[in-house]
């Protein structure tokens, strides 16, 4: 997304020659963020679809009247990282997202994987940790001026993931003890790639084999171990260098 103006969310992006941003996003620009007169803002529906804006006049601290000044859309990258990242414990779920998020992930999988430690359970609990991913999902694409909201799918098993990665134009599973380093792979242009992210204790013996019995391949990202709520953000960004994503 282009300019630097700060970026607010909408159920579409109006048509028009004028807008009204109001609701929560609208108290959040007037009252929070303090916008003026003459001042800019881009609406987006993290769909795609965006539109740079001028403050033409604040209502109280509750909305702002726009004059839209021009509205754009932005295809999603290809090829479509999928990244099935493993439930870790305390607050570092949501940090993977969120550094996911802003080095441009397009689909979030929840793993309830084998080895890891935290347990989303069907009922309000599981929902609520869902929730915050969405919620975390969310506010790191707007940080990062994303076009596109990722996906944050229902929390998946292992024998789902591997219907994801039968379906998928390919896959990685990162594995600090593959001999295989990510820059060798043969890497799609288009159509989902889904990236495999452990938990802390690691991807079991059956996990592993069941993936590449899915048609897997595994990878190291480079010399040293990074942290299961790390591992993907510096992944996805070195697909977008391999890949057509950032050219």
């Amino acid at each position: 997304m282009s300019d630097t103006a700060p970026v607010f969310l909408v159920d579409s992006v109006p048509s028009g020659a004028t807008a009204v941003l109001d609701g929560p996003e609208g108290r959040h620009a007037a009252a929070v963020r303090r916008l003026r007169p003459g001042e800019e803002l881009v609406l987006s529906d993290g769909r795609g679809t965006a539109a740079l804006c001028v403050v033409e006049t604040v209502q109280g601290k509750e909305s702002l009247e726009l004059r839209i000044a021009r509205s754009w859309t932005e295809a999603q990258p290809q090829p479509r990282i999928v990244l099935a990242q493993a439930l870790i414990k305390g607050d570092r779920g949501e940090l993977a997202v969120e550094l996911a998020t802003e080095t441009g992930v397009d689909v979030i999988v929840p793993w309830r994987a084998g080895r890891s430690i935290v347990k989303w359970e069907d009922g309000p609990r599981g929902a609520k940790a869902l929730a915050r991913w969405r919620s975390t999902a969310r506010e790191a694409a707007k940080q990062s001026r994303r076009a596109w909201i990722p996906e944050v799918t229902e929390a998946a098993t292992t024998r789902q993931l591997v219907e994801w990665i039968r379906k998928s134009a390919a896959a990685v599973v990162l594995d600090a003890a593959a001999s295989t380093g990510i820059q060798a792979l043969d890497l799609p242009a288009e159509g989902d790639l889904v990236l495999v992210v452990g938990p802390e204790g690691g991807i079991s013996d059956s996990e592993l084999a069941a993936l590449r019995n899915a048609g897997a391949q595994v990878a190291r990202l480079g010399p040293t171990v990074l942290r299961a709520s790390t591992a993907a953000a510096a992944a996805i960004a070195a697909l977008g260098v391999l890949t057509p994503r950032w050219r």
